[in-house]
């Protein structure tokens, strides 16, 4: 299920340069991921109740267009791709006009909460990417 959150960007995310800084797009990201599992009743809780807690391994992002203070934004997140302890969420950030201002693919691995050793992704979450 592709999940959508709208944000506008505020003075604080705004650099030197007058535009938002990088790391702030994965901040937006990370916003984006965390609505993504909420609207799919997946909360933090929810998935430690399955013995497990998502880490970010990997984040690949390309910036493709500036964004400024009161731009209004929209962090677009869904399902790519999962295997057997690791999953892919492509998540793409884009302006009001519909222009394309970063996209990412972020991979996750599930957790074991007491090993803290990767574990299968639980069902709830795999049926997700079905």
């Amino acid at each position: 299920m592709q999940i959508n959150l709208e944000l506008i960007v505020r003075s604080t995310e705004i650099d030197v340069n007058g535009h938002v800084n990088n790391a702030k797009y994965l901040e937006y990201l990370e916003w984006g991921r965390e609505e993504w599992y909420e609207a799919n009743a997946l909360p933090y809780e929810v998935l430690k109740e399955h013995g497990v807690q998502t880490v970010t391994v990997n984040i690949n992002i390309n910036y493709r267009k500036e964004c400024r203070q009161g731009d209004r934004l929209t962090v677009i997140t869904q399902p790519q791709s999962i295997g057997r302890s690791s999953y892919v969420l492509l998540q793409r950030i884009v302006n009001e006009q519909g222009e394309l201002c970063a996209d990412a693919q972020v991979t996750s691995v599930t957790m074991d909460v007491d090993t803290r050793k990767s574990r299968p992704v639980p069902d709830p979450l795999r049926d997700l990417f079905a």
